[in-house]
């Protein structure tokens, strides 16, 4: 699963530990996330959607392939 969540954390100037912050999860956790390491539960997917305005779909982006 591919996601946008590094360029939309770049686009509001934020690093990975003001990103944490708001969503209340580790930096690590952001990292993991941003790098496509660690798949977010529904809950944190929505935060993180609800955060930058957008909706799910369009942060994360499903592979043909997966």
């Amino acid at each position: 699963m591919r996601n946008d969540v590094k360029a939309l954390r770049l686009a509001k100037d934020l690093s990975q530990g003001d990103l944490a912050t708001v969503l209340d999860v580790s930096r690590q956790t952001v990292n993991a996330i941003e790098t496509g390491r660690y798949s977010p539960s529904l809950p944190l997917a929505i935060k993180l959607a609800r955060f930058f305005g957008t909706s799910v779909e369009e942060v994360f982006h499903v592979d043909e392939n997966d």
